[in-house]
């Protein structure tokens, strides 16, 4: 009795000094808007805004883009609805297919055959349908493939010129007024109506487009004078929409970190030892004819060496056009080379490679038919787009500073870099600059991130927000968001 009489007792002054115990206080700061107003935001921008994955735009895409994973951390910080033309697709729209079909997104899928795993369309995908929603509702203002001076255009959503160079399907489905409003407008719209804060990411397209084409078609490349003129004017009237409203800006990345131009190696060409004599014998004459321009004066020895066709066994570089070679047609030579490590293959190479031409069996592409320019980049055109995407920057930041008490540069191009170098991760869970799941950054396409490398962009979004402003938005934790589908 004595021992249970003494446990009582000390059970009495435990619970007196535990209810005089002052704990510490909860020491993480409360989300704080700062010195900003996000109870309504507008973001404009292209395929990245708008949520674009796996080549498609698509309902699980759309709900997961870096703007709509930024305006669910706004809301702790006192940010209202952001609305979105609802796609209503499951699979989306990558392409026309043959035959009439419609391909939809992107998947990892493997060839049974070479048991390859590559991106391959969904068959059937979805075709475009209007939005049927309050279109004077909407919050992002994200459209594929849309540039700074297609964004100006009332053309861009005319659905009465669906060929005209400048027609988008994808803002003509929700365009306020199509044929007469522009991408830009119904932004600067949404925001004097009440917006107080918005996110601009228009300029991508100015360089991205021409990359992604191989660098084939000069014209999709925007010159630095009317990139000046297209985005400061742009961005001039967003501000102007409203006056007292902030932004957030952002820039252009690098392809370097970009799967796209990485996935497929340059000595993608496998060849056994009878293959490739069989080849080699296709191209005597054309080398012996080199080696007669040589000797003439007319090349070098290392543009001989550059241009000489030999295949082997095992990894071969494949057969490609180079504008920039020698114009040897005189005598019949045309200006082909095989791809070497200084060049990069683009993911569309993926799907022609290897295969025959008119159904010839010996006509195969990449082989004994060279491969189009636009498949790949040279590195006198790699060279181009990066003094372009650094060009292009040069202005974007320009321009933020010229209003830096309304505005904060976000640095994607650095953010980018850093998932190339291995030294951005969550929680310990790394991003990589890859496609492959469930740590690649990139969705299936190799150019659009995938969820969770939108949940990284949202958050470095907020990091540059946060600093300006003193605010304390709470960061997304990209670690609940998923990454690649596994391959099928």
């Amino acid at each position: 009795m004595k021992t249970l009489h003494k446990l009582f007792l000390l059970g009495l002054f435990f619970l007196a000094i535990s209810c005089q115990y002052e704990f510490p206080e909860d020491l993480t700061p409360a989300p704080d808007s700062g010195e900003a107003d996000f109870s309504k935001m507008v973001s404009i921008g292209s395929s990245i805004t708008a949520g674009v994955m796996d080549g498609a735009l698509y309902n699980r895409s759309q709900r997961n883009s870096f703007a709509v994973i930024l305006s669910e951390q706004l809301k702790e910080v006192g940010g209202g609805p952001f609305n979105y033309p609802n796609i209503n697709a499951e699979v989306g729209f990558f392409g026309p297919g043959p035959e009439g079909l419609v391909l939809g997104r992107l998947i990892l899928r493997e060839n049974p055959n070479t048991g390859q795993i590559l991106p391959n369309p969904i068959v059937p995908g979805n075709p475009y349908t209007p939005y049927e929603g309050d279109r004077a509702a909407l919050n992002n203002f994200g459209v594929n493939r849309i540039s700074l001076a297609t964004s100006m255009m009332p053309e861009a959503g005319d659905i009465s010129q669906p060929q005209h160079p400048a027609f988008n399907p994808e803002y003509a489905r929700f365009a306020s007024n199509p044929g007469n409003s522009t991408l830009l407008g119904d932004a600067a719209n949404a925001l004097a109506n009440d917006g107080t804060f918005f996110t601009f990411w228009l300029g991508k397209n100015d360089v991205l487009g021409y990359a992604l084409t191989g660098a084939a078609n000069p014209a999709m490349l925007t010159s630095d004078e009317n990139f000046t003129l297209w985005y400061n004017s742009a961005l001039n009237m967003m501000l102007a929409a409203n006056p007292d409203a902030k932004g957030a800006v952002a820039n252009i990345p690098s392809i370097n970190a970009l799967p796209y131009f990485n996935l497929v190696p340059w000595n993608a060409v496998p060849l056994s030892a009878g293959q490739a004599n069989i080849a080699n014998q296709g191209f005597q004459e054309y080398n012996q004819g080199l080696a007669q321009a040589h000797a003439s004066g007319l090349i070098s020895a290392e543009e001989q060496a550059l241009r000489t066709v030999q295949f082997q066994q095992g990894q071969n570089g494949f057969l490609m056009e180079d504008e920039t070679l020698t114009d040897l047609s005189g005598l019949g030579l045309p200006p082909i080379r095989q791809s070497n490590s200084d060049d990069r293959a683009t993911l569309l190479l993926s799907q022609v490679l290897g295969q025959q031409v008119g159904g010839s069996p010996t006509a195969i592409y990449g082989v004994s038919v060279p491969v189009e320019d636009e498949y790949v980049l040279i590195p006198a055109e790699q060279e181009e787009i990066a003094n372009k995407v650094d060009s292009f920057n040069a202005i974007i930041q320009a321009a933020t500073q010229s209003q830096s008490d309304r505005l904060v540069l976000v640095d994607i191009n650095d953010l980018f870099n850093k998932v190339l170098q291995g030294s951005i991760s969550a929680g310990g869970v790394p991003l990589t600059a890859s496609i492959a799941p469930p740590n690649g950054a990139l969705s299936v396409d190799g150019v659009h991130p995938n969820a969770r490398g939108s949940a990284f962009i949202a958050n470095h979004f907020i990091d540059a927000i946060n600093q300006k402003w003193n605010a304390n938005i709470p960061k997304a934790n990209p670690n609940n968001f998923m990454g690649n589908d596994l391959p099928r």
